[in-house]
């Protein structure tokens, strides 16, 4: 199989962070580079832990949070 797989975003995410991506339709790591820190931040259940967890998961992956205009 060739092409593109996208990234699910990482197991870490039980419990209410999980929750509230997938609740929002965030289910892998390419749509997150759609959203800024801000806007998750916003979100009920999103934390700075969660927020730097998923820092460190796209950062991994060679991705990042899109950037505020």
């Amino acid at each position: 199989m060739t092409g593109h797989q996208p990234r699910a975003c990482p197991p870490v995410w039980r419990g209410q962070p999980g929750g509230a991506l997938a609740a929002a339709a965030y289910v892998t790591l390419e749509q997150l580079t759609q959203v800024t820190e801000a806007d998750l931040a916003q979100m009920h259940g999103i934390g700075p832990k969660a927020i730097a967890r998923l820092r460190d998961a796209l950062a991994a992956a060679g991705l990042s949070f899109a950037t505020e205009n």
